[in-house]
């Protein structure tokens, strides 16, 4: 067998072994449980959207914000049961904000205006769980 038609059955081995792995793996800080999941990423951007920019786990805390962020989505987008939810909508909107203003201004704090329109969107989300939508 040529050398290159080994290295190409190798590599697609290799491919294979790495998304099986990453696939398996749980890795994640969403418990599967919508309510509970949307609940806690809602207290963990309020936390990370008002700690003060010169503070020591600014940093850390957007990336987990980041990290979270796209996990939930990730999750839930998919799933035409949650998708369509009011609650789901609404915390897509603020997560696209948030997220957008982190992609494209990462050094600089979060503007006065989008923290209050995301605090405005997270207490509609919190309303919409507790009606069930």
């Amino acid at each position: 067998m040529p050398i290159k038609q080994y290295l190409s059955r190798l590599l697609a081995f290799v491919l294979v072994i790495a998304i099986g792995l990453v696939g398996c793996s749980s890795g994640g800080t969403l418990s599967g449980d919508y309510r509970q999941d949307t609940l806690s990423l809602v207290n963990s951007l309020r936390t990370a959207i008002e700690l003060p920019q010169d503070a020591a786990e600014k940093a850390q805390a957007q990336a987990e914000a980041r990290e979270v962020i796209n996990e939930y989505v990730a999750r839930y987008a998919r799933d035409p049961a949650r998708s369509k939810l009011s609650s789901f909508t609404t915390m897509r909107t603020a997560l696209n904000g948030l997220a957008g203003h982190y992609n494209f201004y990462p050094n600089r704090p979060v503007p006065q205006k989008l923290k209050k329109r995301l605090n405005q969107q997270f207490s509609q989300v919190e309303a919409a769980l507790k009606r069930g939508a």
